[in-house]
């Protein structure tokens, strides 16, 4: 039985081994693509995976086959309450609780690709499918 998901968030890390031309990443793409799956990330990803060794005509590439969230005042608000909820605070889970809450207001299924599995677990629950790269 396969399961059917949604709505796919990309983490930095997801969008960089897709960039980067990750074979299984591709692998995965080409899955989600071929169910109907919408590809998702939030704005502040772009902030995170843009750097001077960035190819940018591969960047812009990928960005052009994505849904970009923006990251509102209520976005905000709502993911430090998760960050308080999870127990989590400070820079370094700004941007995943962000990402985490964006993924929450996706129409589910939702799967995330992401290299950060326990924190987003306490940030998703169980209400996102989390696939570690």
């Amino acid at each position: 039985m396969s399961v059917r998901i949604e709505t796919v968030v990309l983490d930095s890390q997801g969008m960089s081994a897709w960039i980067s031309q990750d074979r299984g990443v591709l692998a995965m793409i080409k899955v989600f693509h071929s169910m109907g799956a919408g590809l998702v990330i939030g704005a502040n990803t772009i902030v995170e995976i843009s750097h001077a060794k960035a190819n940018t005509a591969r960047l812009n590439w990928v960005l052009s086959q994505v849904r970009i969230e923006p990251v509102t005042e209520h976005a905000a608000r709502a993911s430090a309450a998760l960050l308080k909820r999870a127990g989590l605070h400070g820079h370094k889970y700004a941007i995943d609780a962000t990402v985490a809450e964006m993924a929450l207001r996706q129409p589910g299924p939702v799967a995330m690709l992401t290299s950060d599995i326990d924190d987003m677990a306490k940030l998703c629950g169980d209400r996102v499918r989390l696939i570690a790269i």
